[in-house]
């Protein structure tokens, strides 16, 4: 996660950095939640875990993509870098 928000920093263009944040939060959701099953186990708890992992795996991209492309046809105006 340490190197998803470098990358934010790094770049200057929204859609880079928008597709960067997007990234970040879904690894790092998935790492968490990794985290919660493997510490109870495979119960069905961690079942319900894994379904909300799927949900976010394509949800998350699904919206990301969805501003991104709203900004896009709205003509958002990236403002210059000095």
């Amino acid at each position: 996660m340490l190197f998803g928000v470098i990358g934010i920093f790094r770049f200057k263009d929204f859609y880079s950095r928008i597709l960067i944040s997007s990234k970040v939060e879904t690894v790092g959701f998935i790492t968490l939640m990794a985290g919660v099953v493997i510490k109870y186990g495979f119960t069905y708890f961690s079942l319900k875990i894994l379904l909300i992992c799927l949900v976010v795996v394509i949800t998350n991209p699904l919206s990301t993509h969805a501003i991104a492309r709203s900004a896009l046809i709205s003509g958002f105006k990236i403002k210059e870098e000095k």
